[in-house]
Formats: structure tokens, sequence, C-alpha cells
């Protein structure tokens, strides 16, 4: 019956079938409407903020107070000055005095946390909220962390090793002396003076009752080694007065406590209930830090033996077990800082409703996974142009936000840029903030800004090792123009989430046992001499670029993809939520990660080992079953017929084996390595910040993978948005360091702007110009442009300066569609230095205009001049008949610097000790300033078929 009745049934369904599809596909037609009104309406919004972006993406600056010594009334003035030069808040850092209290003047430093102290903090936070700045403060004075409340007993914990000759036929030593804070461990007799001979045969003996060591008697000289659980004795780096002292043990939760209710209890006592938006930990300078009185405890408890035998791998080749030994010490040095510095930091933050801003990396080795203990990640930037190409701390932090979903991710920015102090320029600080963007990178924090009083005169007070970025430098009138950009770019950045197809894994294990010790060099007769503490090495992120190399992060970028890193503890945690994992010549890895790397592949993600496969267990228990096992996952992985499972030997191969093994996110045609960029995924479409970090300019041809239907350039400068004719090749000419958005969606919100301008010379008005010179008197009569430093009067001006003339723009002389430019030439390239050396993070172009300029026409202002290209829109301000331009240029402090003599800080370091010395200052002398022309009066004209469209 069932079947009698289907073909009946299939009718009428049929029939239904049809209304239904009908009333489907008119109910779909107005789905499809709905959500694409929907989707036009947010990238309309999308557009909105992009053009007035929410406060909370612009760059904050460390704000150091010296001494202390601030006044409110500066106070005030400098946070208004900030407001209103685009910066959306500080970072309060108390340093060193850079002054004598005087009597006379009523100058008067005040102690870190005395009530004059606090009440300035207190005062501060309560300016900054009137003006709407975000306030944050790092919890201490200087760093690392420490301080007068840290006894000897808290003092930073190292491993003191000395060495000790025996003469022949001795059957005593006697012990080095054990100091407040030490302990010995245990000593070792090897045979041989010093330790020229193979350690494998030490043997153990017992620690001494009294001041001597008892040993049987040889006919040979030998030596005796101890082990000391010391003290490095390192001191908080530029203190405030007040506030100087040990730094903590970072591996002792007490000293950690005991620092957090001495300084942070009473730092954010002055915030009153309204707390810091964060509390800032400065990056880990804990140098020779690489022991604590409980770390044989926590050794034995976390790695299952005890250390105390095998000390002697930690210093010398012992045999096969070293590098096993020494990988579980340097472990257990991680976890403890993680579980007695980080741990108990993030709490007491969250105790005191704030948020935790770190640099979490250096010395003690913390890992990129320590950063799950921070609210806010933070990395710096070597002071290097190539910094985006290589490891860095920068993209360690991003990939810790991305790994660890923190959405913002900081930077110190501007640390060491274009040293000395106010060399920097505006297009320098846009240089080098696009590579921190490279690298995935939206909140800069400047390094930064230095409180200054009215007694220190012009410039000012600087920070012995920094960029000086307030408003002492001429071209400051600028600086709200590079902020906004700052800002728009931060904020888009912010917007979705990170397309980051390839994650580096960072060989913890193979750095971890590649840990050593040195020994204590003393004057001592008896020593054995030769050896030096700066033998230690126990950073982790400071030891990457040996284990990475040069090659493998480059080859990544040049293969059309932005790579993040990952390490063991984060595929254990949050498992490998990338497209790729390149494992650069990784040799130890836990077993346990291994096999979740295999079920990666398996599940089709692709895996691809450099240089050598994983062989060797990462510690030492359980070393030979582990290793064996190591060996099998790597021969399934790679010669099991899994597909997506590749070994390249040669780095130098692997851009175009990725590019073959993974469709390239951004291809450029030519190759230009100069070229970066970053992708963030959004609901409404995809966006891509290109930038070129050359001093030249170039012309490519772009592929994006995620383009879509229609493409649109997002102006940061502007904010304005306009739409691309191509959406799929997009063709860039860049100007040097210039950068750009481009936004993808199905949806064209933006009509695209005439192309193929024809551009021709109006007006050449590069001569007959009258300058003033402030407000020195000083009125020159340039015939030809020329630089301020080149005349006997002007060479050690810094400041402002004013251009005027007059020019006549005949009637009917413009077409109507034309757009006018004034063009001020396109700067010459400097030749870059090789190799790059430090503290030269600069833009190596020599610009036509030093340093910024803001150009009013006929007493309008149309734009300022600070970066290529170097050209300003005067369409609207310019019209028939004469014409006045008034341009006010800026150089730099570096001028006046050099005419005058430097402080003489003599009787300062004889009342607080030498706690800083003047970076660079060899390189003093009057730099180019001013207009240097040429200046054109450009037209450009569309073509005609791009008006008749």
């Amino acid at each position: 019956m069932l079947r009698a009745r289907l073909p009946q049934r299939k009718t009428v369904s049929c029939t239904v079938c049809l209304q239904l599809a009908l009333v489907a596909i008119a109910l779909g037609g107005v789905a499809v409407r709905i959500a694409l009104a929907q989707s036009a309406a947010e990238i309309a919004k999308l557009h909105s903020r992009f053009e007035n972006p929410p406060d909370d993406s612009r760059i904050m600056m460390r704000w150091w107070w010296f001494g202390p010594a601030v006044t409110k009334h500066e106070i005030t003035r400098e946070l208004e000055e900030m407001k209103a030069a685009g910066i959306g808040g500080v970072e309060i850092a108390n340093l060193y005095a850079l002054a004598l209290d005087d009597p006379s003047t009523g100058f008067l430093n005040t102690p870190f946390l005395s009530p004059e102290h606090l009440e300035a903090l207190r005062f501060a936070a309560q300016e900054a909220r009137r003006l709407g700045l975000r306030v944050d403060v790092t919890l201490g004075s200087g760093w690392p962390f420490g301080g007068p409340e840290i006894p000897v007993s808290e003092a930073a914990g190292k491993l003191r090793v000395e060495a000790l000759t025996v003469s022949p036929g001795a059957t005593e030593v006697q012990a080095p002396f054990v100091d407040a804070g030490e302990r010995m461990l245990a000593a070792f007799l090897v045979p041989g003076a010093g330790l020229a001979r193979d350690a494998t045969e030490a043997e153990q003996i017992a620690l001494p009752k009294t001041d001597w060591f008892k040993i049987h008697a040889s006919p040979d000289v030998r030596t005796l080694i101890c082990f000391l659980s010391s003290r490095s004795g390192m001191m908080v780096k530029r203190p405030s007065i007040g506030a100087a002292g040990f730094v903590l043990d970072h591996y002792d939760r007490a000293a950690t406590e005991a620092h957090l209710h001495a300084v942070g209890d009473r730092l954010l006592s002055a915030f009153g209930d309204q707390p810091p938006y964060a509390v800032f930990s400065d990056s880990l300078e804990d140098y020779g830090s690489n022991w604590s009185p409980e770390l044989l405890a926590e050794f034995q408890r976390r790695r299952g033996y005890d250390l105390r035998p095998h000390l002697m791998a930690l210093m010398k080749d012992v045999g096969p077990e070293t590098e096993a030994v020494r990988h579980d010490w340097g472990q257990t040095l991680t976890e403890m800082a993680d579980d007695r510095f980080l741990a108990p930091m993030h709490a007491w933050a969250a105790e005191h409703h704030t948020l935790l801003r770190s640099q979490t990396y250096g010395f003690p080795p913390v890992t990129l996974s320590s950063n799950r203990l921070a609210d806010l990640p933070e990395g710096e930037g070597k002071a290097t142009f190539e910094m985006w190409r290589e490891f860095s701390d920068t993209r360690w932090a991003a990939s810790a936000g991305h790994l660890f979903h923190r959405p913002v991710i900081s930077s110190e920015t501007w640390t060491w840029l274009h040293s000395p102090a106010f060399r920097a320029t505006p297009l320098d600080m846009k240089a080098e903030a696009d590579l921190h963007f490279l690298q995935g990178i939206n909140q800069l924090v400047g390094h930064g800004w230095p409180y200054s009083p009215p007694q220190a005169g012009e410039p000012g007070w600087r920070m012995y090792a920094a960029a000086a970025l307030n408003a002492h430098n001429p071209w400051f009138p600028v600086m709200p123009d590079l902020t906004r950009y700052l800002q728009r770019v931060s904020f888009a950045l912010r917007q979705g989430q990170p397309v980051n197809d390839v994650a580096l894994l960072l060989p913890n294990d193979d750095v971890w046992a590649s840990f050593s010790v040195g020994l204590q060099k003393r004057a001592s007769p008896t020593s054995a001499g030769g050896f030096d503490e700066s033998g230690s090495n126990v950073s982790i992120d400071e030891s990457m670029d040996r284990f990475l190399g040069k090659q493998v992060i480059a080859q990544v970028l040049d293969a059309g993809f932005n790579p993040d890193f990952i390490d063991a503890d984060a595929i254990d945690s949050v498992g490998i939520p990338y497209r790729v994992l390149i494992l650069p010549g990784v040799d130890r890895l836990p077993v346990a990660t291994y096999e979740k790397i295999l079920d990666f592949a398996r599940r089709g993600g692709i895996v691809i080992a450099t240089r050598r496969l994983p062989a060797t267990a990462p510690g030492l228990m359980h070393a030979e079953a582990d290793s064996a096992r190591l060996r099998e996952l790597s021969q399934t992985l790679f010669h099991g017929g899994i597909a997506t499972a590749h070994f390249v030997l040669d780095e130098t191969a692997l851009r175009d084996e990725l590019a073959s093994w993974a469709h390239p996110d951004l291809a450029l045609s030519p190759r230009t390595p100069e070229i970066g960029f970053i992708h963030r995924k959004l609901a409404e479409g995809d966006l891509y910040f290109v930038a070129n970090t050359s001093n030249l300019s170039r012309h490519v041809q772009a592929r994006f993978r995620d383009a879509a239907g229609h493409a649109e350039v997002w102006d940061a400068f502007s904010g304005e948005v306009s739409g691309l004719p191509d959406s799929k090749d997009v063709e860039f000419d860049l100007a040097p360091y210039e950068s750009q958005l481009i936004f993808f969606s199905d949806e064209a919100m933006a009509a695209a702007p005439p192309v193929h301008p024809r551009e021709r010379v109006v007006a050449d008005l590069s001569r007959q110009w009258n300058v003033v010179f402030g407000e020195t008197g000083i009125s020159v009569a340039m015939d030809r442009l020329s630089s301020w430093s080149d005349a006997l009067q002007t060479q050690f001006y810094s400041g402002l300066a004013t251009y005027q003339k007059s020019f006549e723009l005949p009637q009917g002389e413009l077409e109507p569609s034309a757009k006018l430019f004034l063009d001020f030439g396109a700067g010459t390239s400097e030749v870059l230095p090789s190799p790059p050396g430090e503290h030269n993070m600069k833009a190596y172009l020599e610009a036509p205009v030093r340093e910024a300029a803001q150009v009013f026409v006929n007493g309008k202002l149309a734009g300022v001049v600070w970066h290529p290209p170097y050209r300003v829109d005067v369409t609207q301000f310019v019209h028939p008949g004469a014409n006045e331009l008034r341009i006010i240029v800026g150089n730099t402090a570096i001028n006046a610097l050099a005419g005058e003599p430097q402080p003489d800080y003599r009787l300062l370091w004889d009342r607080y000790g030498k706690l800083f010395e003047p970076q660079d200052m060899q390189n003093l002398h009057p730099l180019p300033s001013g207009m240097l022309g040429p200046v054109k009066l450009i037209e450009s004209e569309p073509l005609r078929h791009e008006l008749n469209r």
C-alpha cells in the first residue's frame, strides 16, 4: 500500500515543492537584500569609525619623571600639550635626578614614594582623567623591580662558582668566604689546574664542617670547584632618589610580594578608588640571575631528581647528560619565574582592579607562553631597520597576543630612534612605527616624553638613551598629523582577527639545553683564574637569533605569508591554530607535543622541518625511551606517506617550497622584500596594511589571496576612503616609507577616483623667499633656497622659521577639473649602512623639507609636509590673480644643542652616583634645516576618458 500511494504523494510533493521553491526564492531575495543592506550599513559604520577612531587607539607616551621633581603646574601643562598633540595617555616612569636641589630657586627633588611624590601622582591621575587620557604606572622606579625594601636574602639570585687550586700533596683547602645571603651547595675535585681537562672525572666531596675542606692527598695538581647559592649583587638601574636597592629575586614569591606591598600598594594608594588603567612591568633585565635558594627543592619536585650531583654539568661538559641537565635547569628557572613572579603580579593587579601590561622577555628565561600571565603583552623593537625580518620581541609579544586572545598588543616604540635625544624626526617615527605594525602591534607606547621644568631651558631634560618626543622639538606642530595617522592604523589593525597562516615553533627546549654558568673571577692567589660569570647565558629570547638563524623568518615573509611564533607550551594549551607549522632546526621536543604535531598533519595541517628532524629527548629523565619515540615520530611524520609533511634541508629554498605548498596571502610582482603586509579578517571583508620599509620608491603589482568583488583604499592621513578600479590585481606606486590600507568586500561603497593623472608645472616657486627666524630678529631674503646651517648667523638655530612669498596665477590658466599641488620635491635616498650596527634606526632619506612644515595659502592652513610624497593639495585655496604663501618650517633641536655647552653632571654624580651617561653626544653637529627646494606648483589633470565615465 505504501508503494501504491508513492506516485500520488510524489505528484503532490512536487507541486508543493514548486510553490515552496518560489516562496523560498522570493524570501531568499529579500534575505539577500537585507544581508547586503546590513553589510553596507556595517561598512559605512566602519568607514565613519576609521575617519574618527576611538581615543583608546591613540598612541601613548612613557612620561619620565626625573628625580622625581615635578610641579602641579607643569604636570597640567604637559598633559594638555599631549592631549592637543593627539596622544591618548601616559605611562608614568620615575627615574634618576637630573638636577641638584637648589634653595635659591626652590627646585626640589622629592624621594620616591614620599607623601609629596604620591600627591604629585594623585594630581597627575586626576588631571589625566579630566582630559580623557589613559594613565598607566610602572610598578617601581628604574628597572628591574627592586629597591630598599629588598633585603639581601630576597635579592636577585645567582649560582656562584669558585675554582680553587689544590697543591700536590694537600689534604685540606680553605673554603671560599660565604657572605650574607649565600649558602654552600656542593664541591667537586677535578684533576689538573683550572678546567683545562675534561670534567667527566669530577669527584663530589663532602661539604666542610669548618672553614676548611678535608681531601685525600694526591701527587698531582687538582682544582676544587665550589658551588654556592649566592646573589648577583645587581642594583636597580636608573632609580629615583630613595629607590636605590637590590633587584629582587624573580624566582622568589616572597620577594615579589614584598615589592608589590611596599611599592605597588603605595603607588596605587595615590589613585584612590580609580586605579590606573594598567600597571607596567618593563623588560626583564635581571642579568646573571640563574639561581634561587629554593631551586634545588623545586628542581627535585618538578624534574624528579636531585640536581646537586649534576651541578658540574651547568658549567662544563661532563658527558652525554650535559645538555639534558642544563635543559632541566633552564626549564625549572622558567617555571619558577612564571609561578613566583609573573603569576603573583597578575593576581595582585586583578585584586587592585587594574590590568598587567608586561614586557615578558629577557632575564630570567621567561617564554612566549609566559605571556599568558599578562593582560596586555608588550614588545619592543631592535634598533635596526631590518627588525621586522628577524626575530624580535615585538613579534614575540604579537604572537602571544594572537595565541592567548589578547586583542590589544602594544610595543615600546622609538627607544633607540636616531640617537642622540632630539635627533628623531616625524618621518623617523613613522618609519619605525610601520615596522611595529607589520609585526602585529596595534598600540604604540612612545619612548618617550621627558618631563622638563622651565628651569631646564631649551630643549630641556631628556633621558640618557632614548628619543625625546615632546613639545621642545621645533617640528612638534605636525605631531597631531603624525599621531592621527598612527591612531587610524592602530584602530584598523584591531578590527577582526589576525590572518597569520604560518607559525614558527620556537626551539625553547634546545635553548634551555644551551644554558650555562661561568666561574666567578677572583683576585685571590689561590684562584684558578681566567673565568668570569659573563659566560652565563639564561635568556630564551636573546638566544633565538642563534637558533633560528637569519633565514627562516625572511623566507616566510618573502613567500607571501606573515608568521607568528609558537612554542611547545602553547601547542599543549591552545593547539595549532595555523595552516602551516615550521620546525626551524628543532632537535629537542616533548613527546606529547610532537604527537599533537603529528595529529595536526594527519588532519591536513602543513608541517615543515628545516635543517634536521627532531630526535633528542628534552630532559634527563626517560631520555633514552623519549628519544627513541621522537625518532619514531619523525619517521612517521616525514617518511610515512603524510602528504602535508615536508623536510627542507636548505632554508634558502624555503620561500619557493612554502609558496608551492600553501597559497600565498600576498604575491608581489616583482618580488620586493622591502614591502611588508599585515592581514586582518573582518566580518565585513578583509583588510590589509601594506608598507614600503625602504628609502626608495617601489612600483609593484599585488595579488591578494582574499580579494573580493570590490577594493578600497583607506587613507590613514585624511581618513578618506576611495575605491580601486581593480580588486584582483592592485598596482602600488609606493614612495619611500609610504604605507596603504586596502579593504576588500563584496559591497561597493566608495567610488574609484580618476586615475593616470597628467601633470605639468604651473609655476616654479623655488626663488625669492623672505625668511624670518622665530623671534630672533633675523630676517633673510633667500634668492635660492638653502639650509639654515649653511649661514653663520643661523647654523645653530633650532626653532621655527616663516617663509613668505607671493605669486600670480593668470585667469583661465587651469583646467576646471584639475587639482593643484604645492610640491617640495622627492628628496634623496641615503646609502644604507652595512652592517646595520646599533642605534641607527631612522628614515634614510634626505628630505626636501627639514623637518616639517605647515603650509598656509592666502591665510588658510592647506596642510602639513613631513613625509613622502612631499606635496600639499592647494586646489581649494589658490585663486586666479595674486596669492600669498606662508610656510612655517621647524627643524630639530640638534642645531641649538650643537652650539651650546653640554651640562656638567659632575656634582650630580658626586651626590647620587653615576646613574646615567648621555648617549651618542659625539653626533652633535648642525644639521640641514629648512626648505631646501625645489618648490613647484603642479597641475594634475585626469585623462579625458576618465572624465567621460
